[in-house]
C-alpha cells in the first residue's frame, strides 16, 4: 500500500523530471535556431518560463545544463545501418553516407552546431571552463569510431584506414550539408557519390590481393 508521502514524492519526482525535459527541449529549439544569443542560460530559462535558479536546481550550472543537451541528442541520435553480412563495401559505405546526410540535416544537428560555435576552440580551455560538456563530446569521438569499426569489420579492409575514415568523415559530410543549407549550384547528389567512391577506393586498396 502507498502511502500519502510516497505519493507526494512520486508526484514531485514527475513533475521535476518534466520540468527537466520541458528544458532540454528549450534549449535544443533556441540552440537550433542558429541566433548566437540561444548560447545563454538566461535565454533557456527564458523560453520555458522558468527562472536561471530552476535551470540551476535540475543541471547544476551551465556546464550541466550543455552536457544534458548533448546526451539528449546523442540518446535520439540515429545508429549506422546493421552490417549485413552480404552487404559489400560499396553499399556500406554508402548507407553511412546517406545516414550521416539525413541526421546532420536535423534540428538536433543544428542545434549541436549552434552550441559548438560558442564553445572554447582550445581543447584545454574548453576542459576546464566546461568538464561534463567535454566528456560528453569526447565520448562521441569514441562511440563513432567503435561504429564505424563495428560496420566494416568483417571485410578484408584495413583497421587503421577505416580509423582515418571515421576521423575525416563527420567533416566532410557537415561541408556538403552546409552547402545545400546556404545554397549551391554543386550537385549534392554527385557529391555524396564521389565520396563514396573515394572511400570504397582507399578502404579497398587497404585488402589483400
Amino acid at each position: 500500500m502507498i502511502d500519502g508521502a510516497d505519493l507526494t514524492a512520486r508526484r514531485v519526482n514527475r513533475r521535476g523530471l518534466a520540468t527537466r525535459e520541458n528544458m532540454l527541449e528549450a534549449a535544443l529549439r533556441a540552440l537550433a535556431t542558429g541566433d548566437p544569443a540561444a548560447v545563454s542560460a538566461n535565454r533557456i530559462a527564458k523560453e520555458v518560463g522558468a527562472t536561471w535558479g530552476a535551470v540551476k536546481y535540475q543541471f547544476g550550472d551551465i556546464d550541466g545544463l550543455w552536457a544534458a543537451v548533448l546526451h539528449r541528442t546523442a540518446e535520439r541520435r540515429g545508429s549506422l545501418p546493421a552490417a549485413n553480412p552480404a552487404a559489400p563495401l560499396r553499399d556500406r559505405v554508402a548507407a553511412t553516407i546517406e545516414t550521416m546526410f539525413t541526421g546532420l540535416t536535423a534540428r538536433d544537428s543544428r542545434a549541436i552546431e549552434s552550441l559548438r560555435a560558442a564553445l572554447p576552440r582550445d581543447r584545454g580551455e574548453l576542459e576546464r571552463l566546461y568538464p561534463r560538456t567535454s566528456a560528453e563530446l569526447s565520448s562521441w569521438l569514441g562511440s563513432w569510431t567503435a561504429a564505424c569499426e563495428q560496420a566494416f569489420a568483417d571485410l578484408d579492409v584495413d583497421p587503421d584506414r577505416v580509423r582515418e575514415v571515421a576521423s575525416f568523415l563527420p567533416g566532410a559530410m557537415r561541408g556538403i550539408v552546409s552547402e545545400q543549407q546556404l545554397g549551391t549550384y554543386s550537385d549534392l547528389e554527385a557529391a555524396r557519390r564521389g565520396l563514396t567512391n573515394a572511400i570504397v577506393a582507399y578502404l579497398e586498396g587497404s585488402r589483400n590481393p
